[in-house]
């Protein structure tokens, strides 16, 4: 058996096809700074090549912060432009990474998500929130912008919400972001860890290669024209109907037993 990999600030784990990557820098109430960065892309990296995980849930270490955002300090520090821009660039090489990742990834979030880390989860397929969960977009108050995570809004919310969020940088609470479409679920925060991983194992049982097809299809076709979008998606079924793994579903199904994934 392989050693677990290990990344600074990310604690990273492995079992029952789940691989969990919990932010794990509770001094900064795990701000996303440069390096985290890094460690989260690593992190994703090791949990996309490894053929045991199915499933990746995002989530912290800290009792009540999933992440404040960007790195404050970063932003204002005196360092060249090209520096900056460089770390700038990690932000669509982390939300490329998840969109093309190949497994689902659940958002867990049991406290403030702000700025960044909304983007973040954004960025994840589901997102299942504790009763104490506290989103939005402040950088407006401190003299920013979300400029990186404008994408993900706009492409996650209606277009004057996306907006009012932005604008007014104003923090809701869970049952807001259920209503506004940007988290799946709310739970009782002494709930949240048993039902993510009961949403882990939900998605943990399902075929790895059709799951990987429908999230590479769900990717690709978000920004096609329709009709493109129509003949991207039948080329993907009439793919799916060659795999072994439909007709192992079928079969299941009909013969009312859990079906065995062969992957092909």
């Amino acid at each position: 058996m392989s050693p677990t990999p290990s990344f600074d600030g990310v604690r990273y784990g492995t079992a029952d096809g789940v691989a969990t990557i919990a932010l794990d820098r509770p001094e900064t109430r795990n701000a996303l700074s440069d390096d985290l960065l890094r460690s989260i892309i690593g992190a994703f990296r090791a949990a996309q090549e490894d053929e045991e995980v199915r499933v990746v849930v995002l989530a912290s270490t800290h009792p009540r912060t999933f992440s404040a955002g960007g790195d404050l300090a970063g932003f204002a520090s005196e360092v060249p432009l090209t520096t900056k821009h460089r770390g700038i660039l990690l932000w669509p090489e982390l939300f490329t990474l998840i969109g093309t990742l190949g497994k689902p990834v659940v958002a867990k979030v049991g406290g403030h998500c702000l700025a960044g880390a909304f983007g973040l989860t954004l960025a994840c397929d589901l997102v299942i929130a504790s009763d104490a969960a506290v989103f939005g977009t402040p950088e407006i108050n401190v003299g920013v912008f979300p400029f990186m995570i404008g994408a993900l809004l706009y492409r996650n919310l209606p277009r004057k919400t996306a907006t009012e969020l932005m604008l007014l940088g104003e923090r809701f609470d869970a049952d807001e972001a259920r209503r506004i479409g940007v988290v799946n679920r709310v739970v009782p925060h002494d709930e949240l860890d048993a039902a993510t991983d009961a949403l882990a194992a939900q998605l943990a049982v399902k075929s790895p290669l059709l799951m990987r097809m429908g999230k590479d299809a769900i990717w690709r076709q978000g920004d096609m024209t329709l009709e493109d979008a129509w003949d991207y998606l039948r080329s993907q079924l009439a793919l799916a109907f060659s795999t072994e793994d439909i007709q192992e579903g079928v079969a299941a199904f009909k013969e009312k037993r859990d079906p065995v994934w062969k992957g092909r």
